[in-house]
């Protein structure tokens, strides 16, 4: 019995050790280049990232607003005849619902049909659940990771895009 209990540890052992690599891998995966590459951005910089990125996205009459005073909002545009407020966050946590707050109220400063928060992070359980009570559209960093892929966005510098073979 004891070198059947012998093989059962060496199993056991080898599927633990299978588990911890699946999960550093599902983690360091996760952790993406995209977030990599927002980690050294500043607050106005993202900002003209996300701008650039609605461009592509098909967004017109986009405009950053005044960096002071900008009343919860850093992006106005229009898309299919929808105009949006949208609040751009670039953090190393979640987003809560402060962001929801200011998008919400922007929102309706700027006279906009859609309030959103675009931010290279995830959002807070309560800051969902707030959204959507408030009709606030969340664009996390996940969504932006899909814009990027989608208009062939491999890296970003102060003021431009790179596309993908450029």
């Amino acid at each position: 019995m004891g070198t059947f209990s012998n093989a059962l540890t060496v199993i056991a052992i080898s599927v633990g050790i299978a588990i911890l690599l699946f999960m550093a891998f599902v983690f360091f995966r996760n952790k993406s280049s995209e977030n990599i590459l927002f980690e050294d951005m500043e607050g106005e910089e993202f900002e003209r990232f996300c701008l650039e990125l609605l461009k592509r996205k098909g967004f017109n009459n986009l405009e950053m607003t005044n960096a002071s005073h900008d009343f919860g909002i850093d992006i106005l545009g229009m898309y299919q005849d929808i105009s949006y407020a949208i609040q751009c966050k670039c953090y190393s946590a979640p987003i809560g619902i402060k962001a929801i707050q200011e998008a919400y109220a922007g929102k309706d400063y700027y006279d906009c049909m859609v309030g959103v928060v675009m931010t290279n992070q995830s959002f807070t359980k309560s800051a969902v659940q707030f959204a959507d009570k408030l009709n606030v559209l969340l664009w996390d960093g996940r969504y932006i990771s899909r814009l990027m892929q989608e208009y062939g966005v491999k890296g970003y510098t102060s003021y431009s895009m790179n596309k993908a073979g450029d």
